[in-house]
């Protein structure tokens, strides 16, 4: 059963009483507290599962106290009261993950609305721990029966991976819907716009989620013809060049003149150098913009041994040691939120299809150079 207890936060004591009154009628417990930092004594001391704050408050503001408190803990559902010429603050405060806000004066049936959000969100992660943790006894007792024991750590990878990858997905959903809810409760056109924006984004995120996995459990079978290997280079250049200097970038090619045709499926190369293209690019947009100029170069080598070796270098953010063994794992993705990691699973599986290698070399800060080398038969 859910703890009903909820800790008011504000520095007027008026509105401390008025709100304990309708707080209480609605079944709460309440602690009260004048300050943020006697707030943060109370949720230490009683741990509320919700807390009501206003935004404005001396010494430490609401914005502040939401920070604190999710760092302290994240799960806790933080409303915030603001003004009526306070909503960059209210949006501020979504930011840091606030579960709503409620504007003054406070008008009961809009409070009401967002404390049973609130407690809607707590009951849905409490069963969706409860399921996780069925979910684990059941994969655990399974497990003990199974004689694949190798097979089956490699689907539980793949499955935990792919969960986070949807909950990317979702949890911009949620995002997209809160503000489209706001917009259409405040009757506000930017708000409605923003969320239906966001929404269709991760609507779009959702269908290439699902393409790529189709593309990712076929069958690689090579379409292997005589080809030059500066063409689907070249192709994938004159693809993203307008993205490049959309964001300032330089997109610069550095062919091998006398290199020689090689037998490979161009189609699917130039979809691996596509995937590390637009990796770099995103990696040089994400870099210090008072640093070097932005830089994304495409080589072709030969290499003594192999048919050709592709290079793809930026001058961006780089990444860690750690981060580079995690990088053709199932699902890994550097890009948060915004990524999923399979664009780097299917260019290796192209890339093992054709007998080549594909590998990586980064420094955090200092750039990364991505490396795919064909042999001059893949099947031969």
């Amino acid at each position: 059963m859910m703890d009903k207890s909820i800790l008011l936060v504000d520095d007027e004591e008026g509105i401390r009483k008025v709100l304990s009154i309708a707080l209480a009628d609605l079944g709460y417990r309440v602690h009260t507290a004048a300050n943020g930092v006697e707030a943060l004594r109370v949720f230490k001391a009683k741990q509320p599962p919700i807390v009501l704050t206003d935004i404005k408050m001396p010494e430490m503001d609401g914005i502040e106290l939401l920070r604190r408190l999710k760092e302290m803990s994240p799960e806790t559902e933080i409303i915030m009261i603001t003004g009526h010429g306070d909503m960059d603050l209210a949006i501020k405060s979504v930011k840091y993950e606030a579960t709503d806000f409620v504007t003054k004066p406070i008008n009961d049936e809009v409070l009401e609305i967002a404390l049973n959000r609130a407690v809607e969100r707590i009951a849905m992660r409490q069963k969706l721990k409860e399921y996780t943790q069925n979910l684990e006894q059941l994969v655990q007792e399974k497990s003990q029966q199974l004689v694949e024991a190798e097979r089956l750590a490699a689907v539980g990878q793949t499955v935990a991976g792919l969960s986070h990858a949807i909950k990317n997905i979702t949890g911009g959903l949620k995002g997209g819907a809160f503000v489209l809810e706001k917009g259409i409760e405040l009757s506000d056109q930017k708000y409605l716009m923003q969320g239906w924006e966001m929404i269709k984004g991760n609507v779009d995120k959702i269908t290439n989620l699902s393409l790529d996995l189709l593309n990712y459990a076929k069958t690689t079978d090579l379409n292997i013809q005589a080809c030059d290997p500066c063409q689907p280079a070249q192709e994938v250049i004159d693809l993203m060049r307008p993205r490049a200097q959309e964001l300032g970038i330089d997109l610069v090619s550095d062919f091998d003149p006398d290199i020689k045709d090689c037998h490979f499926d161009a189609d699917l190369l130039c979809r691996c150098l596509l995937n590390m293209v637009s990796n770099a690019i995103d990696a040089c947009r994400n870099n210090d913009p008072d640093g070097p100029g932005k830089t994304v170069t495409v080589r072709t080598r030969k290499r003594r041994g192999w048919g050709v070796e592709y290079q793809v270098l930026d001058n961006g953010c780089g990444m860690t040691a750690k981060t580079r063994k995690k990088l053709f794992q199932h699902f890994f993705s550097t890009k948060g939120s915004e990524g999923t990691g399979i664009g780097l699973m299917i260019s290796k599986k192209i890339i093992d299809a054709h007998n080549g290698v594909i590998k990586v070399e980064s420094k955090e800060n200092a750039g990364s150079k991505f490396f795919i080398k064909l042999p001059k038969m893949p099947n031969g």
